[in-house]
Formats: structure tokens, C-alpha cells, sequence
């Protein structure tokens, strides 16, 4: 099984896709914006990702207790604002999408609402991404299926039936290719929570490439991800933790986003295909195996005992299983000691 996003093949046979998340590091400037697009291209990211809503479009402007945010990192916010906060402004999207395809990096965006999509689709995003918290959004899943496009989805949160009835939703309205990404939606994640094993459980319960959303603080879980099969790690990414923001406490800076990208691709390398075949870096190396040698001066005509033959290394000897079968046996030539055996030293 193979999808494409943006020409670039994803699945099991292929280098992991590693999306650096913008969201919300930005910071309200879109040259921090632009500069985060240029970093995360540097450090061999697959794609950044952005987050396209407003305030408006997620909440509504309202301070009764169920607006509020109690505990974590965002205690005592009122949703609207923090989404105020954290919005990247639809109008920098172009640039962005222009900015991003210049320096040759894929970037799409994850919509919150209908006309999210519909921005998206106007700059021909290639793909698309539903959040952990609008994966119970079944008619904005439907909305973005009906594009064609790839769908990446995060399943934070969600038990098995609201995952089937998410996939069921896109699958029905028209999507072919289908990422789950296995995600714990705490920010950030503790680590003894993150259960990526589950990646396995998705991709053999709804048939689709599995993947993992990471929230642990550092890159170990998503480099173990890929180790057990993920073909799509994303990650939160700044350019410092240090300036602060919505999302800054569980994001990777550059030089991290570099790490997991070469760490990501050695563990996929070291995954390798099942098989007895000797591997070519093994060659070398058959020398020093154990093998039967002369350990003493013997003429031709002389009958081998025990103590004239040893298993010892080098390898250039037969292999030790014959040691018993040399016994007994009459050469046919004279061998010094350190002579490795080999049949056409003996009588038939």
C-alpha cells in the first residue's frame, strides 16, 4: 500500500514522512512564519503543516464556564482568545503556500471549518489534515473527502467506533488514501502514555498506512514509531521553545527536527526485509568464523586422531559439524600445523 502527497510516495516501503507542524509558533509574524517554513526545509522535513482557522471560525466570543480552559498549559483562557492568539491569519496563507513551494518543501494545512477547506482548495493544497478534536466532526470529514485529496487524520481521543465512523465518513464521500495517525491528545504527552503500539492495531483494523501525531517531549517516541511500522511522524516545530507561544513547551527546534529526520530514516533503513539471506556487509566477516585446522605436523598415510585437529578460527577450514567425521580418516597428503582441513586431504 502506497498513497502520494504531493509526488512524494508514502508507505511502508518507503523513507518516513516527517511533517514539522507549524500551528501556532509563528508567534502573530508571518516572517517568523516564513523563516520556521525555511528551517524545517533545512532539516529535511517531508512538509510543514499549518492550521487554518480563526477565532470566530473555531468559538464564539463567550466567557461562561464551559468557554473557559481549566488546567494544562492554557489554564484560565478563555477559549476565544486563546484562539486569537494562536491563529494563523488567513490572509498570510498564500504567501505561505508560495513562500513553501519556491524552496521546494510540500506544505498543506489542517482546516477547522468549511471555509478553511475552501481557502485551501483555492491554493491547491495537496493534502489534508483533521485534527484529534474534529475527528468527531463527520460532516467536515465528508467536506474534505469530497476534495480527492489525501487525508491524514489524528485519532486522539477518539474509541474504535468514533474512529470507524470517521473512516466510514471518508471513505464513503470519496477518499482513497487515508492516513490514521496514532496521537495522545495531552500537550505535552507523557511518554509512559504514548502507546504507540496502538499503530499497529489501526492499520490492521481499518486497513489504512498508519502513523503517529507526537506530543512527548523530544523526538524518542517518534523515532521507537517508526522502528514498529509508522510511515508519518508529525511533529510540533519552532525556531526556539525560549521565545514562547501557544505551543512552544512541546515543539522541537531545529537542530532536534534534524535529529528526527536522520534518526527517522536510520531506523526505517535498520528495519530491513524478513529473511535468511547473508547480508553483503556480512561477507567479510565469514573469515573469523570457527572452522577445523591441523594442530599438528601429520605425513601422508598417518590416521587423524583427536588431538590432531581443533575447531578454531579462522573460517578457511571445513566447518566444525565435521570434527567427529575427521576422526579415523587417512590422509593422502603430508599437512604442517595450522594446514585448515579440506576433503582432498583424506582417502575415500
Amino acid at each position: 500500500m502506497t498513497y502520494a502527497i504531493d509526488g512524494r510516495p508514502i508507505g511502508p516501503e518507503q523513507p518516513p514522512y516527517i511533517i514539522a507542524e507549524l500551528s501556532a509558533n509563528h508567534n502573530g509574524s508571518l516572517e517568523r512564519a516564513l523563516q520556521t517554513i525555511d528551517a524545517a526545509q533545512r532539516c529535511g522535513a517531508s512538509a510543514i503543516k499549518l492550521q487554518t482557522y480563526t477565532a470566530d471560525t473555531m468559538t464564539i466570543d463567550c466567557d461562561r464556564p464551559d468557554f473557559m480552559v481549566k488546567g494544562g498549559l492554557w489554564d484560565g483562557f478563555k477559549l476565544y482568545d486563546l484562539y486569537k492568539w494562536a491563529q494563523t491569519p488567513f490572509e498570510w496563507h498564500q504567501a505561505m503556500f508560495e513562500h513553501a513551494r519556491k524552496i521546494g518543501v510540500t506544505v498543506f494545512s489542517t482546516p477547522f471549518d468549511e471555509s478553511a477547506v475552501d481557502l485551501l482548495e483555492r491554493l491547491d493544497a495537496p493534502a489534508y489534515k483533521i485534527a484529534s478534536f474534529e475527528n468527531t466532526d463527520l460532516p467536515l470529514m465528508r467536506y474534505v473527502a469530497r476534495t480527492g485529496k489525501p487525508i491524514i487524520m489524528s485519532t486522539g481521543m477518539a474509541t474504535e467506533s468514533e474512529i470507524a465512523e470517521a473512516v466510514d465518513a471518508a471513505r464513503s464521500a470519496g477518499c482513497k488514501d487515508l492516513v490514521l495517525l496514532h496521537c495522545i491528545s495531552s500537550y505535552p504527552a507523557p511518554m509512559e502514555q504514548a502507546n504507540i503500539r496502538q499503530m499497529q492495531e489501526l492499520a490492521r483494523r481499518f486497513g489504512i498506512i498508519p502513523g503517529l501525531s507526537d506530543h512527548t517531549i523530544g523526538t524518542t517516541a517518534s523515532v521507537a514509531a517508526v522502528a514498529l511500522g509508522a510511515c508519518v511522524i508529525e511533529k510540533h516545530f519552532t525556531l526556539s521553545r525560549a521565545d514562547k507561544g501557544p505551543d512552544s513547551e512541546f515543539s522541537i527546534e531545529p537542530q532536534e527536527l534534524e535529529r528526527l529526520c536522520r534518526e527517522a530514516q536510520d531506523a526505517w533503513l535498520a528495519i530491513g526485509k524478513v529473511g535468511y539471506q547473508r547480508q553483503t556487509a556480512e561477507e567479510g566477516s565469514k573469515v573469523f568464523r570457527r572452522s577445523i585446522y591441523f594442530v599438528r605436523d601429520l605425513r601422508a598415510g598417518a590416521i587423524v586422531r583427536a588431538e590432531d585437529i581443533r575447531r578454531i578460527r579462522p573460517g578457511m577450514g571445513l566447518p566444525p559439524k565435521h570434527f567427529d567425521d575427521l576422526i579415523g580418516k587417512r590422509l593422502c597428503v603430508d599437512v604442517v600445523r595450522g594446514t585448515a582441513t579440506s576433503w582432498d586431504q583424506f582417502h575415500e
